[in-house]
């Protein structure tokens, strides 16, 4: 089954929101609002995130795994969305303020199959610790 551009950019973020044992409330709620403010989810129905959430951490835990996870989201974005999902993906594993080992080796899985620069990630990642910060 193949995913559609926005649930593949929902799988990423809910992989990331995942990576570090589970989804916290304020990841699912964050995934939320980027569905809810991105462009790129114009006209998606927020009331598919839960289906669209279950059925990825299902395919984590199921044959395919990650990798399986990974590859057919990746597979499913046009090159021009690259960038976007990465940065899609970085905005979750930084709302809790802290990244541990497994957030940042699954952000370096995502950034390596999707082939973006260095210097664009490093933009990406940058921006997105100076949106967290507190005062």
């Amino acid at each position: 089954m193949s995913l559609s551009v926005q649930d593949a950019l929902v799988h990423l973020m809910v992989v990331t929101a995942s990576s570090d044992s589970g989804i916290s409330d304020r990841e699912l709620g964050l995934i939320g609002s980027l569905i809810n403010r991105s462009p790129v989810f114009d006209g998606y129905a927020q009331d598919r995130l839960a289906g669209v959430a279950n059925s990825c951490v299902d395919l984590i835990n199921g044959a395919s795994g990650l990798d399986g996870v990974l590859d057919q989201a990746v597979a499913a974005l046009p090159k021009r969305l690259q960038d976007t999902a990465y940065a899609l993906a970085v905005e979750v594993a930084v709302v809790d303020l802290q990244l541990p080992q497994e957030e940042l080796r699954l952000l370096e899985m995502i950034r390596d199959r999707l082939e973006i620069d260095r210097l664009v990630t490093a933009a990406i990642e940058t921006a997105a610790r100076a949106r967290m910060r507190k005062a």
